[in-house]
C-alpha cells in the first residue's frame, strides 16, 4: 500500500483543521485522525475503529499512514495489520451521539460551548480571519 502521509511541520498554533493540508490525515479523503506529532499518532491508533464510512481500502490506506507517521515520531506500533486495530465501528454510535447531542442541547451546555468557542476564535483571530476567507470565496462566485 502506497502512503500518502507526509510531515507537516508549520510554525505557531495551528487554529482550524482547514489549516493542514490532507496529507497528515490517516484518512485524507475524510480528513479524520491528524498525525502530527507522537501524540497525535497514538490517539489515531486508538480511535481507528471509531471511524464510519470507511471501506476497507481506506483503513489500509490509513494504517499504513500512521506506520509511516509511528516510524517518523519513533512510536511503537504493537499490530501488524489493520485488522489488529478493529475492522469494524462501534455498534449504536450515531443513536448515542443522537442521545448526547440531545442532552447537551436539553440542559444549555451546547451553548455554553459554543459561546466558548466563539471567545477563543475571537481571542486568536481565527473567527477574522475565516470571515476574509469567506467574503473572498463568496466574490469569486
Amino acid at each position: 500500500m502506497r502512503t500518502t502521509w507526509k510531515p507537516h511541520e508549520k510554525s505557531g498554533r495551528l487554529t482550524m483543521r482547514s489549516d493542514l493540508p490532507a496529507s497528515v490525515y490517516a484518512f485524507p479523503k475524510q480528513r479524520k485522525e491528524p498525525l502530527t506529532d507522537a501524540r497525535h499518532v497514538r490517539n489515531a491508533v486508538a480511535r481507528f475503529d471509531q471511524v464510519t464510512e470507511a471501506s476497507d481500502e481506506d483503513r489500509a490506506l490509513a494504517f499504513a499512514n500512521i506506520k509511516k507517521a509511528a516510524k517518523y515520531y519513533d512510536v511503537e506500533l504493537g499490530e501488524d495489520s489493520w485488522r489488529d486495530l478493529g475492522e469494524h465501528p462501534q455498534r449504536n454510535r450515531r443513536e448515542h451521539s443522537r442521545a448526547g447531542a440531545a442532552t447537551r442541547k436539553r440542559t444549555g451546555s451546547a451553548k455554553a460551548a459554543a459561546r466558548k468557542a466563539v471567545a477563543t476564535k475571537k481571542r486568536t483571530g481565527t473567527l477574522r480571519k475565516a470571515a476574509r476567507k469567506g467574503a473572498t470565496t463568496r466574490k469569486k462566485r
